[in-house]
């Protein structure tokens, strides 16, 4: 139950009414967590900040706190680590002790701001969200002394806002998003969890090895310091299989002007013999996403206006629950994630069509098999060290999250949210978050993070603005 204190203080447009921790309803029966392999790099990240807009509850402020605050303590007992607290033994060895220390719970109120206001299309994102967020530019290893997760509830004029914060050494996409929609499952009255988290150990990951860490813990990778602007940019369904058709068929041409985007549509998602104009289709389908990604790589790195000669790095996160032999399960609750770097030229990159991008993207993702990732957790044992992340030599583009996490399922009893939002963590020149079209219909929406002049270069970048909707 929680443990609380009140008082009202201002921080730029929301006002905190309350702080208190909440404790889990049970108390756990899970006594450790060895961090594993593909935690302990995260350690020199930022605490993960992602949340939700929802339209006005039905119920008053006195009355919704108190029930997320209840939902929240029954939540923590499927997720005990997430109450506990971090700890490095004698050995060296970074754990979760899970002892129901808690997570912290905060009230705040932002009421003169309203949904129109800040969800106002072709714009910046409204500065207002990164104020919706407990534990800003926390490192993760900060759960050695303070709470590993935190939920901030922020009433709006019009809806609130509900933004969770955890230790990205403790979790990585798809185990916060189990706990987030989890939270919301319980709010909304549900007696039974749909996806419990698993907590087994026994893969690959779990290393014997130590990652040396420095007295009192690591730094940042990156300064954080630079300005930086961040729009939401929408991809419909339509645009994006446009481009996954034009990514798999490169020698395509319309054999006369009335083909029209239907008949490309239904091109894309047609196996048919195998064959488009003549073209044999490859073994292996680009995907969608890699066909976007490939296309933002492209207009991004032009905007940049590098020398030909000049490399640039595309780094996407990958889920290895599945990729391993035998598969883990896809609810295993920690970090189960690689990073895939493909770098090429910036003539290469350019001078080529998207077609030839998307397929360096694919080739490598296609590539991170169980053999690979087990090569990986070697490489990583032989020379432990954090996950650089960062922008180090201008050039480089960051890809997280995933449209296939489910965000939009965070109903909490009156609806699903309107728009999903991020804080302050873990933002550079170059860093992408990739978040699922509200409507489910495979449309996506792309959290861009860049350097101004960038984000002016790409706004004018005209076979990338032919596919924003």
């Amino acid at each position: 139950m929680p443990s609380s204190s009140s008082s009202t203080t201002a921080t730029d447009s929301v006002a905190i009414i309350s702080k208190c921790k909440i404790h889990p309803d049970k108390n756990s029966i899970i006594k450790s967590l060895k961090l594993s392999v593909s935690d302990l790099p995260m350690l020199s990240c930022q605490y993960i900040q992602k949340g939700v807009l929802l339209s006005q509850p039905p119920l008053p402020p006195h009355h919704l706190i108190p029930l997320l605050k209840l939902s929240l303590s029954k939540t923590l007992s499927h997720f005990p680590a997430l109450a506990g607290r971090l700890s490095t033994d004698d050995k060296g060895h970074v754990n979760i002790i899970c002892n129901d220390s808690g997570v912290e719970f905060v009230h705040s109120t932002a009421t003169h701001l309203f949904t129109h206001q800040i969800l106002l299309p072709n714009c910046d994102v409204h500065p207002c969200f990164k104020t919706f967020f407990a534990f800003d530019k926390t490192l993760s290893y900060a759960g050695h002394h303070q709470p590993i997760a935190a939920v901030q509830v922020t009433e709006l004029g019009d809806g609130v806002f509900i933004g969770c914060t955890v230790s990205h050494a403790v979790v990585d996409g798809t185990s916060f998003w189990n706990f987030f929609n989890t939270f919301a499952e319980i709010s909304k009255g549900a007696m039974k969890v749909t996806n419990s988290p698993n907590f087994c150990r026994e893969n690959v990951f779990n290393s014997p090895v130590v990652l040396p860490l420095p007295d009192g813990g690591p730094a940042a990778t990156f300064s954080g310091d630079e300005p930086l602007r961040e729009r939401i940019i929408h991809f419909s369904r339509e645009s994006i299989l446009k481009m996954k058709f034009r990514a798999n068929n490169p020698l395509w041409k319309p054999q006369n002007s009335d083909l029209n985007d239907a008949e490309i549509y239904g091109k894309a998602n047609n196996d048919g013999n195998g064959k488009h104009n003549g073209t044999l289709k490859p073994k292996s389908e680009i995907s969608s996403f890699q066909s976007l990604c490939a296309q933002l790589w492209r207009s991004v790195t032009r905007a940049r206006n590098f020398h030909d000669t000049k490399t640039t790095t595309f780094r996407m996160a990958v889920n290895c629950r599945h990729r391993l032999d035998p598969k883990v399960d896809p609810f295993y609750f920690g970090n189960l994630i690689q990073s895939i770097p493909t770098v090429a030229s910036v003539g290469d990159l350019l001078s080529h069509d998207l077609s030839w991008a998307a397929n360096q993207l694919h080739q490598n993702v296609v590539a991170h098999d169980n053999a690979t990732v087990r090569r990986g957790v070697k490489d990583w044992e032989s020379n432990p060290k954090l996950f650089p992340l960062g922008n180090f030599d201008g050039a480089m583009i960051t890809m997280g999250s995933s449209p296939r996490f489910p965000m939009y399922n965070n109903d909490f009893g009156w609806g699903r949210p309107m728009a999903i939002r991020s804080g302050k963590a873990n933002k550079f020149d170059g860093k992408i978050s990739a978040f699922p079209g509200r409507d489910g219909d495979g449309s996506v929406d792309l959290e861009v993070v860049l350097a101004p002049e960038t984000m002016a270069g790409l706004e004018c970048d005209q076979e990338f603005i032919q596919y924003v909707s």
